[in-house]
């Protein structure tokens, strides 16, 4: 087993594998960039490495750098989490090349299955329905333009190098496509630093449908079982529960069998996720392999009890894969609400700065994946997520019950977020009945803005601020000190056990 791995991500994703690390007995590395360098994923590590500048590509997407991170604190292995070179095959390649181990997929499955025009084509020949598209990588707005034409219109334009809705654009009409088609680059290079894009024919109103699988080295592969992650925002989930809701035993079934198919037609070993999106007529279709750990696996991991962050690493160490299809079982029903530094009120623009004031929900069956703490400040320069807020009950009205009711008890002060829309996303009509497609957000929620902000709000924000007046006065001066700060002492705090009245009946 490794002594130390280095894992190369920030936020809730690199606190959630840190974590898991440590239950295993394994030492850790964070690296940072200088926009992160107070952040809580650098204070929960065993070491921490400066990799650079807070711009992601001269920093966490800068491979020389984080192998050379790895090296110098003897890192034996590289976690990537999601995101950045999670899913970038050159970097699979270079950890190879190196002697250090990618916490993740071989290089060739990766490149093949991160490739997803080659992915289609391969899903294909092993008779896995597949939804119409370009063979090919664009060359140009005119290759698209000619696809369009024989796809019929609507097309989606989707970077063919990542996923996490980044390089997507859903084209209605030839005259929005150039510029789509060039957004579209512009954003995947950004992201995944390759522009390239391709066009597939887009579905009106389907479920997102995908399955998580663990193959290990030798081939043995697994599934568990389904997440459907339809409620979407511009192409980005913002809601996932297992089960869902549309599929019967027979074809979750189905959908399980297929999605191992695709993983070993891949030649596919560790975690990775089969997505496909369903039609209204049960019809599924392969959208495309996710070649990492997803944001959502909490709900998996609450719904069968497997540790997939443990799992993956057992697997890049060489451990036969322990668990068995016969074995896997879904208990009960959970559900994900990814929290956002976003301002819902002002079209879901990012709201960076201080979080004053952090109060995390807690209770049986809620799990807060967190990657953030009372004054830190948010930064500018990355995708806004903060947290992941799970809640698993015996069924879906109870899960649904508890969320909200956590959602409730979230209190993040000092930055907008999505709290309040992602309570209503719960709350509506429609989704408590199970009715959900990836056009819901657009069908109850366009132009949302949010409903009057409730005294008790701003009696909260007052006394944020008061409290942040109150624990500045208590502060090392700037620079002393860095990391979550402590509680300012109060006489609350300090007199120890006491009790308004007269003495307890243990006689304090």
């Amino acid at each position: 087993m490794f002594k130390k791995i280095l894992v190369a991500n920030r936020g809730e994703i690199a606190v959630r594998v840190i974590k898991g690390c440590r239950e295993m007995g394994i030492g850790t590395v964070a690296v940072y960039s200088e926009a992160d360098r107070d952040s809580l994923h650098v204070w929960l590590a065993d070491e921490a490495v400066a990799i650079g500048p807070p711009p992601a590509v001269e920093s966490y997407l800068d491979m020389g750098r984080i192998i050379a991170a790895a090296k110098a604190s003897g890192a034996e292995a590289i976690h990537p989490g999601y995101g950045f070179l999670a899913e970038n095959s050159a970097f699979a390649a270079l950890c190879e090349k190196e002697g250090v181990v990618f916490i993740g997929p071989n290089s060739a499955a990766m490149e093949l299955v991160g490739d997803k025009v080659r992915a289609r084509r391969t899903m294909e020949k092993a008779g896995i329905p597949i939804i119409p598209g370009m063979p090919a990588v664009a060359k140009n707005v005119s290759d698209c333009e000619t696809a369009a034409k024989s796809l019929g219109y609507p097309v989606i334009v989707k970077a063919s190098a990542g996923g996490g809705g980044k390089g997507m654009r859903v084209v209605h009409e030839a005259g929005e496509l150039a510029p789509a088609v060039e957004a579209g680059m512009r954003e995947a290079k950004s992201a995944f630093g390759d522009d390239s894009v391709y066009l597939e024919k887009y579905l009106e109103e389907p479920r997102h449908v995908e399955v998580q699988v663990l193959a290990d080295n030798s081939g043995r592969t697994v599934h568990l079982f389904e997440r459907e992650c339809s409620i979407q925002r511009r192409h980005q989930k913002i809601v996932e529960e297992t089960p869902s809701t549309a599929l019967t035993p027979a074809l979750r079934a189905k959908m399980g069998e297929t999605a191992v198919k695709a993983i070993q037609a891949a030649g596919y070993n560790n975690a990775g996720t089969v997505e496909f999106l369903l039609d209204r007529d049960g019809r599924f279709y392969f959208l495309e392999v996710n070649a990492r750990l997803q944001v959502e696996h909490p709900v998996t991991e609450m719904t069968t009890g497997v540790d997939l962050v443990r799992q993956q690493i057992l697997i890049a160490a060489g451990e036969p894969l322990s668990l068995r299809q016969e074995d896997l079982r879904q208990r009960g029903h959970a559900i994900e609400c990814r929290i956002y530094a976003e301002d819902p009120r002002h079209n879901f623009l990012p709201s960076a700065g201080k979080v004053v004031v952090l109060r995390e929900p807690k209770g049986p069956g809620v799990r807060c994946d967190s990657g953030i703490y009372g004054g830190w400040e948010v930064p500018v320069h990355y995708d806004p997520i903060l947290a992941k807020l799970i809640a698993w009950a015996e069924d879906r009205e109870l899960a649904c019950r508890r969320l909200t009711a956590a959602l409730d008890d979230y209190v993040i002060l000092g930055i907008r977020t999505t709290i309040g829309f992602l309570r209503e996303v719960v709350n509506h009509p429609e989704f408590r009945a199970g009715r959900t497609t990836t056009a819901f957000i657009k069908k109850h929620f366009d132009g949302w803005s949010g409903g009057e902000v409730h005294e008790d709000t701003r009696r909260l924000a007052l006394a944020a601020a008061a409290y942040d007046e109150l624990a500045r006065a208590g502060r090392p001066r700037e620079g002393a000190g860095r990391g979550p700060q402590k509680d300012v002492a109060t006489p609350w705090t300090t007199l120890g056990r006491w009790r308004i009245g007269g003495a307890g009946p243990d006689g304090i």
